[in-house]
């Protein structure tokens, strides 16, 4: 025993002493962190910074279950609807505008191949300018001077992707993931091909590659995407294919005035569903809203508001 500077003992232990003391130490802290996981597991804390029941053992028992949003758990009742109010706001923001494309010009590459004239493309250049409404393609298309493989095969070049050959759907294509029905036609899109090994979904576009989709569909279903062009014809044929079997677990909000709105209406759902997570994304038109729930298939809610950007042309 040694005596201190103040004067009350100091006990130094020495030898396998010191061992055991330090082997406890590491146990107990082990037990701690492990004991805090499960803590953190059974009753996780709300990711809202001002929530009440943030801090505390029995205000966090008291809470009702709460809801996983963009990797956070939030309260259902006090915090939840503020959560998603700020993550829709900032999704919108962020949400790139239409940009201007950095192509050649589908009608350049069609004067390029030979597969159509100067006068050809004033023609159907007038026409659409007449008409304010179409692309170049479709008119180029309306007016006979090239045909659907033409175009598509411009079209594949134009975004650096290959063209689908094939004239039928894979059948394993309706064990994948499920796009909803709006947003294929929205995009003029379908899915082609599952592979269910490495989570890829091959997805055919029938009139322009949108990458900011394909983004969104990774980030909802948790796969890889695969872009390819395909004729109009087939991929239009397809969507209807699709529509006859849209389901019951896709909802459309068309006039939504803002964000706020947005989250009641997604709240109401969750509360109503029972819902486990809400995955969010930003598609065109529309923000793309999937309730995971406990026991059952999802459901996705497509809700319009004025400040969602429309797809780029």
């Amino acid at each position: 025993m040694e005596i201190s500077a103040c004067g009350s003992p100091k006990f130094r232990l020495r030898g396998d002493s010191e061992i055991f003391m330090g082997t406890a130490s590491l146990h107990f802290d082990a037990w701690s962190l492990a004991w805090h996981e499960l803590w953190q597991k059974l009753l996780p804390s709300c990711g809202h910074l001002d929530c009440l029941h943030k801090q505390g053992m029995w205000p966090r028992l008291r809470r009702k279950p709460g809801v996983v949003v963009q990797g956070l758990r939030f309260c259902l009742d006090e915090c939840l609807e503020r959560a998603l109010t700020d993550a829709l706001r900032h999704m919108i923001s962020a949400s790139p505008g239409e940009m201007a494309p950095h192509r050649v010009p589908l009608g350049l590459l069609l004067l390029s191949r030979q597969q159509l004239t100067k006068q050809q493309l004033r023609t159907a250049l007038a026409a659409q300018r007449t008409s304010g409404h179409g692309k170049i393609g479709e008119w180029l298309l309306t007016l006979g001077f090239v045909s659907e493989q033409q175009v598509t095969a411009a079209l594949a070049r134009q975004w650096s992707c290959p063209v689908l050959r094939a004239r039928s759907l894979n059948p394993v294509v309706l064990r994948a993931p499920r796009i909803p029905v709006t947003l294929l036609e929205s995009f003029a899109m379908i899915p082609v091909d599952y592979v269910e090994s490495s989570a890829t979904l091959h997805v055919a576009f029938g009139e322009g590659i949108d990458y900011t989709v394909l983004y969104a569909i990774e980030q909802m279903l948790g796969c890889h995407t695969e872009s390819c062009m395909a004729v109009p014809s087939f991929v239009r044929e397809n969507l209807q294919t699709f529509s006859r079997r849209r389901e019951d677990s896709e909802v459309i909000f068309d006039r939504v005035s803002d964000e706020a709105e947005c989250s009641r209406i997604i709240r109401s759902y969750c509360a109503r569903l029972s819902a486990s997570e809400i995955r969010m994304a930003a598609c065109g038109p529309h923000v793309w809203v999937r309730l995971l729930r406990r026991s059952g298939p999802p459901l996705d809610l497509l809700l319009r508001t004025p400040t969602v950007p429309g797809p780029a042309t």
